[in-house]
């Protein structure tokens, strides 16, 4: 499953540095799949969406830090546990109900992102 952040958030940035997979951006800002990964080229993520990798997409959110679903792997690969709850102040990142995905998958997606 991938992580979400709530409303909730205080825009404080603790979890955007947390993010080996370079998931977390802030309200606003555009992403690329190339953010801290090694991706490069063409890019078919895990839900489908196919994109040059240095392709700027817009921002999920406008007022809170935001992940990318297509980029988060829950940490899976790097950490124990989803960084960006562990530091979030405000417990504002959640489990996101409608990206439910197995340990399995998330590993597929972490080696897609970091070939």
């Amino acid at each position: 499953m991938a992580i979400k952040i709530t409303e909730d958030c205080i825009n404080c940035g603790a979890c955007e540095p947390e993010c080996p997979n370079g998931a977390i951006f802030a309200g606003g800002d555009q992403w690329r799949f190339s953010y801290k990964t090694s991706l490069s080229g063409t890019f078919v993520s895990k839900s489908g969406m196919s994109s040059d990798a240095e392709d700027s997409h817009d921002a999920v959110s406008d007022s809170v830090y935001y992940i990318v679903t297509d980029k988060c792997t829950e940490c899976v690969g790097f950490h124990e546990e989803p960084q960006c709850a562990s530091v979030c102040p405000v417990d504002c990142c959640l489990p996101d109900e409608e990206n439910v995905e197995s340990k399995e998958d998330l590993e597929v997606k972490m080696k897609s992102l970091h070939p």
